[in-house]
């Protein structure tokens, strides 16, 4: 069950940080919380900007993700241990791939959006 879960982790991450990042964007730029990028802290319009992209991101991408996830696992529910293994390897391997994808979309628009100092083009 703990395996279950830990597999559902990314995603669900994926799920709350997108809400939070895109429905309560941070007010102010800060090293903590929110899309921090050299060029996202740039001003506060890009700021604004990739936070609610990546927001908009983890949320499109998340839903499908978890769901995914917990089909392939309820597909592998009965396969032997090294099987579920192999299995949450792979998909821990795509749930990492997606993070990745959308730090390359967020930036992708960051940069078809603003010049290098943070003016729109």
């Amino acid at each position: 069950m703990f395996i279950w879960l830990c597999n559902l982790l990314i995603p669900a991450i994926l799920l709350i940080g997108g809400w939070l990042l895109y429905y309560r964007t941070p007010k102010t730029i800060n090293s903590i919380y929110g899309y921090r990028t050299d060029l996202s802290m740039k001003n506060q319009d890009t700021w604004n900007f990739a936070n609610k992209m990546c927001g908009r991101v983890w949320l499109c991408w998340g839903g499908p993700l978890f769901a995914l996830s917990l089909l392939v696992q309820l597909f592998f529910r009965y396969a032997s241990e090294d099987a579920f293994v192999i299995m949450t390897l792979v998909l821990e391997g795509i749930q990492i791939v997606v993070i990745f994808a959308s730090i390359y979309v967020v930036q992708k628009a960051m940069k078809q959006t603003f010049d290098k100092d943070g003016n729109r083009l």
